[in-house]
């Protein structure tokens, strides 16, 4: 099985590959980096693109349709969502203020929250996703006028918080191939 350089260098091979990372999207760290970063700096588009993947990672609207349920009916909350937590998990550590009650209303909105079952994990603290739960987003494209970037979570690797971002020139590139490639690749990464 390939460690980070080889499996940058795999995918530095692929047609249009201008710059290859492996990114930790909790911290923003690249644990590694093949060719020319967008923007030449290596540590900025890290942050930027882990940014980028924490977001679309932790939002429920993005999930597979299996959690958001069918047209016409009331949608599935995975667990873990932000709202499905009680407010005491997400106004702040204990004793830092008034909290409804996992029923009650919220003092900002006056929204009511659903009741969490126990042992929900809280998936807006970095912590949970340490502990071994992964995005349900497989892999996040971004284009622009003359470039992809092609984010592919990778499962498995320090509990789902790593990424490979594959950057490809447009007119070089194969976006479908690169897409499956970098699939394979993440697949067979280790550390």
């Amino acid at each position: 099985m390939p460690g980070i350089d080889e499996c940058l260098l795999e995918a530095m091979r692929l047609p249009g590959a201008r710059c290859a990372a492996v990114v930790d999207w909790i911290s923003g760290l690249a644990l590694g980096v093949a060719g020319e970063p967008p923007g030449g700096d290596h540590e900025a588009a890290a942050c930027e693109t882990a940014e980028l993947a924490r977001m679309v990672a932790e939002y429920r609207s993005l999930g597979p349709l299996s959690t958001l349920g069918t047209p016409g009916a009331p949608a599935a909350t995975p667990p873990g969502t932000p709202s499905q937590l009680p407010h005491a998990a997400q106004a702040g550590p204990p004793g830092s203020g008034p909290s409804p009650g996992a029923d009650g209303p919220d003092a900002t909105s006056g929204h009511l929250s659903p009741p969490v079952p126990p042992g929900t994990p809280d998936l807006s603290d970095p912590a949970a996703h340490r502990g071994g739960t992964v995005p349900a987003v497989e892999d996040i494209i971004a284009t622009n006028s003359d470039s992809y970037h092609l984010l592919r979570f990778v499962t498995g690797a320090l509990d789902g918080t790593l990424f490979l971002h594959l950057w490809l020139a447009r007119d070089e590139g194969n976006l479908a191939l690169a897409r499956i490639r970098l699939a394979e690749i993440a697949g067979r990464m280790v550390l």
